[in-house]
């Protein structure tokens, strides 16, 4: 029998997200067929990145993907990173349509489809919807973007796609908007696992032989304290380009672009003692990287992450704010090493549990 895939990215599913009480079909399957176990995205712990890195069995070494957002130090040029041409790799639906196996990619994100969607032979995308695409499918509108109920909606849109298309490979991904505001112990953020489980537990009675990966591109963390570091730089007599790598356009997930990661590129080289010590000596900065370091240590490209790459600590991240400091109880966000942890759920694996150590490990393993 041919093998057939469903793998689904929770966008920002922390393992606290994906429990036994919220998830009791996912965890059945997954105990009976399979494992569940906690993995580790890649770092930066962004969407862009680890999507890269899901869809090639790849780190960003190889992917060339850095980040939601781009900054070129030669020409000023900067921008977010939406479309095609970034990804420097074949992905898996690359590599299904040279086999002639059908796919079909599903994204509630418009870029994530943009970026990453280009061999699918079936693309739903919940920002920009294709009415005669939903006529076919028999869906309704989807709601916007970063209504609670686009998760319900995608993954309605998966099984209608798996119980009348019947892909081979199927990719579907959620918006993380629900986590950037809700933890794990609220109603709201349980109602989105609960949603998913039902889903994955019609796919899977659609599809009985069907293998399943369920994940995460990262983790999601409250954080109290954000900081600006161009601030923090330029009022020390340090001039600098700080780039988020997390910077994209859903400002309802993080008003203030916060995130746990920045690349610096300095504007004189001969400030890269003095830009170290500042950032040493921050209290909210766990660690401080040369950019040669962090590509070693993080399997990153070493040509595209500025000169220095900082972490935020725990509870603080960076983001575009008046001054230099902003205390704060209403930030939930990601991008640093501390939401690096993330579920795998896997139900008919490709491999044994121990192959899994990393969310790309599922498309390094799979046997197209």
């Amino acid at each position: 029998m041919k093998n057939r895939y469903f793998v689904l990215v929770i966008d920002g599913c922390a393992p606290e997200y994906l429990t036994p009480d919220t998830a009791p079909h996912i965890f059945r399957l997954a105990e009976t067929y399979g494992f569940i176990k906690t993995i580790k995205s890649a770092i930066p712990t962004v969407t862009n990145v680890n999507h890269a890195c899901i869809l090639s069995g790849r780190f960003p070494e190889d992917t060339g993907v850095t980040g939601n957002y781009y900054y070129n130090p030669d020409t000023g040029e900067e921008g977010f990173v939406e479309e095609r041409g970034f990804m420097k790799i074949p992905t898996v639906l690359h590599t299904c349509r040279e086999r002639g196996l059908k796919t079909a990619f599903l994204t509630v994100k418009g870029k994530v489809l943009g970026v990453y969607g280009e061999d699918a032979d079936i693309g739903i995308n919940a920002q920009t919807p294709d009415l005669r695409q939903l006529e076919s499918l028999g869906l309704a509108m989807p709601p916007g973007v970063s209504d609670p109920a686009c998760t319900e909606w995608i993954m309605s849109a998966a099984l209608a796609c798996v119980r009348q298309e019947a892909p081979d490979f199927v990719y579907c991904t959620t918006n993380d908007c629900c986590f950037h505001h809700y933890g794990p112990e609220t109603e709201e953020a349980r109602q989105q696992i609960q949603w998913i489980d039902y889903y994955i537990h019609e796919i899977h009675k659609a599809d009985p032989h069907r293998q399943i990966y369920i994940t995460a591109d990262h983790g999601m963390n409250q954080k109290h304290r954000l900081l600006n570091v161009q601030a923090i730089a330029q009022n020390h007599g340090i001039p600098l380009f700080c780039l988020a790598p997390l910077k994209d356009r859903y400002i309802e997930n993080h008003r203030y672009q916060e995130g746990g990661i920045l690349y610096l590129y300095l504007n004189n080289n001969s400030d890269r003692e003095r830009l170290s010590a500042l950032m040493e000596s921050i209290p909210e900065i766990e660690m401080i990287l040369p950019s040669e370091e962090a590509a070693r240590r993080y399997h990153l490209p070493g040509d595209s992450i500025g000169d220095y790459v900082v972490f935020a600590a725990k509870d603080c991240a960076f983001g575009e704010i008046d001054g230099e400091y902003l205390e704060t109880d209403s930030v939930r966000t990601h991008g640093s090493l501390w939401e690096q942890e993330i579920p795998l759920a896997a139900v008919f694996p490709a491999m044994p549990e121990e192959f899994y150590h990393y969310s790309k490990d599922i498309a390094a393993n799979l046997r197209l």
